[in-house]
């Protein structure tokens, strides 16, 4: 069966010198995080084989800090329709994949909280760098509809930093 894993980008630079939404960058914080996701889903077989990625600087950089602190053998794709998208644009890209089995999509919020909502029917708020991962009823990306998927797991940053205290 599928398995989708949603990220949301890690957390973004305010004060950074940024021109457009799209440029705003990753803080300390933020790098932190998306590494600690990276070697989280490492360490428990979550590399996706391939990620889907919103354009913007914060959540590309979010997937490329968690492919190296993981070491994911990961096929990378930027999706310029993921920036500013609404969970029905999500449903119909994930439908378009086929020859992966772990797909992971990096986003942005209300789209990942919505997404996340339709396809589960669970209210998770998805804040900076949390991961979720899905498994789906039907084996088929084209199958994918709403309500079709279960939560295997759902993760927050914070909750890393603490384990690995």
């Amino acid at each position: 069966m599928p398995s989708l894993m949603l990220l949301r980008h890690a957390k973004s630079d305010w004060t950074a010198a940024f021109a457009d939404d799209r440029d705003r960058p990753l803080n300390e914080r933020g790098i932190r995080s998306a590494k600690a996701v990276g070697r989280f889903a490492a360490d428990h077989g979550l590399a996706p084989e391939l990620i889907l990625t919103s354009p913007a600087v914060r959540t590309v950089t979010t997937a490329e800090l968690a492919m190296a602190a993981g070491e994911w053998d990961s096929r990378l794709e930027r999706a310029p329709g993921l920036y500013g998208a609404d969970p029905h644009y999500v449903l119909s890209l994930i439908r378009g994949v086929s020859g992966v089995e772990r797909l992971m999509v990096v986003g942005h919020e209300p789209t990942m909280s919505g997404f996340l909502e339709a396809m589960s029917g669970s209210r998770l708020r998805m804040p900076t760098a949390a991961l979720a991962s899905l498994r789906f009823s039907r084996g088929r990306w084209a199958d994918a509809s709403w309500g079709a998927a279960e939560i295997e797991l759902y993760v927050r940053p914070r909750l890393l930093a603490a384990a690995s205290r």
